[in-house]
């Protein structure tokens, strides 16, 4: 068992997703970086789909009923326990009683908090994951709060060797300072409306730095830049959507559909954010700047099972050192970083 002790209401239990259903409205939901949550759950050991927690206000604190291994992925944050400082991308014992927190990031946006055995929480339609808009899913439909308890499932958490834990070199799995930069490389495919935008919107699409405006959130980001025009007026009947789908409303300014997006809509699809980047808008703060690059499906297949490869070989290393923990060698090759960093 787990006690919230700080927290916002954006903060909430996922896991990847919930798949099968758009036909009948309901949204994928998941994880607003899945990568780095299926990575959470790598370094535990647990099922990649678990359920584990998305933070997006910070600070957060927690207490532990009972002993654990813990990780925490995605943004660079600190993460203190018991009053030492252990750096994201982190496998950790706590003990009971031992209070964890996840203080401001210094680049990125969310942190995913995974625990040995996974969190305990009725299914939805198959899925762990809140849908905070339709208020259903994690725990009853909605953000965490102060005083709530979530039941964990059993696993040891023993480290042996490693009574520090182990981690991850986020250089190694594509998480690099580059990408959380002055702007972020977003890459798209052309939208079905693409050939309908004039010149100026196509050349501006890529030209421009695009602002992520306060409007964000689960559902969508709506962005600030040069203004995207048609070539004529079009008229759209309402059609199906996805995550990563760049739409452009009357007002010329984009709106990119995210995890909770909605599952149709009538506004003309300037681009698509491929699969393997759409964790990169996950990670991008309000008033950070995006910079889309054009590719070709080609490009975007390959990019997807590059970053399938890298995902599995730092899920292969994890389950290495928490089987194997004597090994001095493994700290080095894992972790890379002081601890006290």
């Amino acid at each position: 068992m787990i006690e919230i002790l700080t927290t916002g209401a954006a903060n909430c239990v996922q896991d990847l997703g919930r798949f099968g259903y758009l036909d009948a409205g309901v949204s994928r939901s998941g994880a607003m970086d899945a990568p780095a949550l299926e990575l959470a759950n790598r370094l535990v050991g647990n099922d990649p789909n678990a359920a584990a927690i998305e933070v997006a206000i910070f600070p957060f604190r927690m207490r532990f009923d009972r002993a654990a291994l813990v990780a925490v992925t995605g943004a660079d944050l600190p993460v203190t326990l018991g009053g030492t400082r252990y750096p994201s991308w982190w496998a950790l014992p706590v003990s009971a009683g031992d209070v964890l927190e996840l203080g401001l990031p210094r680049r990125g946006a969310r942190a995913y908090l995974a625990i040995a055995g996974g969190l305990i929480v009725p299914a939805v339609l198959g899925s762990a994951s809140t849908d905070l808009k339709s208020r259903w899913g994690g725990l009853e439909g909605r953000g965490l709060r102060r005083g709530d308890r979530l039941e964990t499932g059993f696993a040891p958490a023993a480290l042996g060797g490693l009574p520090a834990g182990f981690g991850l070199d986020p250089e190694t799995i594509g998480r690099g300072a580059a990408d959380t930069g002055a702007e972020v490389p977003i890459r798209v495919l052309p939208g079905a409306e693409y050939d309908v935008f004039d010149q100026a919107a196509v050349d501006a699409l890529e030209a421009a730095a695009w602002q992520v405006t306060e409007d964000a959130n689960r559902q969508g980001y709506r962005l600030s830049g040069p203004e995207l025009t048609l070539r004529q007026k079009l008229e759209l009947h309402s059609h199906g959507i996805m995550p990563g789908t760049v739409q452009v409303p009357p007002s010329g300014q984009p709106i990119i559909q995210l995890a909770e997006a909605n599952t149709c809509g009538g506004y003309p699809k300037i681009a698509h954010v491929i699969e393997a980047d759409l964790w990169r808008l996950g990670q991008a703060p309000v008033g950070s700047r995006l910079r889309f690059v054009r590719v070709d499906r080609r490009q975007a297949v390959a990019a997807l099972r590059a970053q399938r490869v890298l995902i599995d070989r730092a899920a292969a290393f994890a389950a290495l050192a928490r089987k194997d923990t004597a090994r001095p060698e493994l700290l080095t090759a894992l972790s890379r970083r002081d601890t006290n960093s």
